[in-house]
């Protein structure tokens, strides 16, 4: 099994990430296990995805609505959503409307080109797992949490911005 950062923690993973075969042609679907799909598999084979041995997860690229699963999201057991490179960072606004929008409240992983000084920011957009691209140990990048004490920014771990919480503070005083 591969390890991954689940809360903070480093675990094992028991999902397996089904990718897309050459041309965008769909993998093969097990009859058992914990599978997380590609959101066109998913759109394509629900019923056969649905009705097999194990819990599903969905990912979505970067560039996919999150709205198009925001009716199914109780049928999973976690949301990945994919970075394909560095740069691309729509997957910050997809975690951010899947917490704040449509009210997500299982995993949701952060997977592709990720790694350790990306943790900090993708845990404030509301990711709480990341399975790391080669290379990285995730033993060590689990010390990215601490980088910062705090944030300018809301979030959707900090509500209110640093200036309204500083408010917030000197007004109870």
């Amino acid at each position: 099994m591969t390890a991954i950062i689940r809360n903070r923690s480093v675990v094992d993973d028991p999902w397996q990430l089904l990718r897309p075969g050459d041309h965008g042609r769909q993998p093969a679907i097990p009859l058992a296990g914990d599978i997380i799909v590609p959101l066109t598999l998913w759109r394509a084979e629900r019923e056969a995805v649905s009705f097999r041995a194990g819990r599903i997860g969905v990912w979505l690229d970067s560039h996919e609505d999150p709205a198009v699963i925001a009716e199914d999201l109780r049928l999973f057991g976690v949301v990945a959503v994919n970075f394909p490179k560095f740069g691309d960072g729509r997957g910050y606004s997809i975690a951010r409307l899947l917490r704040e929008r449509y009210g997500w409240k299982g995993e949701l992983r952060a997977i592709g080109d990720v790694f350790r000084d990306q943790l900090f920011f993708l845990a404030s957009c509301g990711f709480n797992s990341f399975a790391l691209r080669d290379g990285e140990d995730p033993r060590e990048a689990l010390a990215a949490f601490g980088d910062f004490s705090d944030a300018y920014q809301s979030s959707v771990e900090r509500r209110l911005p640093l200036f309204r919480r500083r408010l917030e503070k000197f007004a109870q005083a």
